[in-house]
């Protein structure tokens, strides 16, 4: 079984876990094109809540998890920096106050207001399940930076 430190603030924590034990396991793993990268997952768990963080690899050019403290987002950014396949473990801070900060981890995502298709593409969805990803996607609720 996954054991991982969990980095311990207050009485929270921020812990690795089995990727089974995540949330969002099942829907991920249906739209991976590769669904073996899920061996190399793991769960990244954050108010008791874990969500999965698939590695890169494949078509699978990177992908990121929200965390909505800077701080825990900090924390999950050190659990996965040291892991296969997650290159590049970085933190975005969100610039709206009524978002999330992101952690990411290899290549950065294309922009979510390019082109759809791509971005499924970069986050290594299945041809099949591309079209669904982009019918589900709704605006953040923000403008696109003005070019």
């Amino acid at each position: 079984m996954l054991t991982s430190d969990t980095a311990r603030v207050g009485r929270l924590t921020v812990s690795l876990r089995p990727a089974i034990e995540a949330h969002d396991y099942d829907y991920i793993a249906q739209r991976l094109a590769d669904p073996g990268l899920l061996a190399s997952a793991v769960a990244v768990c954050v108010f008791r809540a874990p969500l999965v963080a698939v590695p890169m690899g494949g078509i699978r050019r990177g992908r990121y998890l929200s965390v909505a403290e800077f701080w825990r987002a900090a924390e999950a950014r050190s659990l996965l920096a040291d892991r296969p396949g997650f290159p590049d473990v970085r933190m975005c801070r969100s610039p709206y106050r009524d978002a999330c900060h992101t952690v990411e981890w290899a290549a950065p995502a294309p922009p979510w207001w390019d082109d759809d298709e791509m971005v499924g593409r970069s986050y290594g969805y299945s041809q099949a399940a591309i079209p669904a990803y982009c019918r589900r996607r709704a605006p953040a609720g923000h403008d696109p930076p003005a070019p």
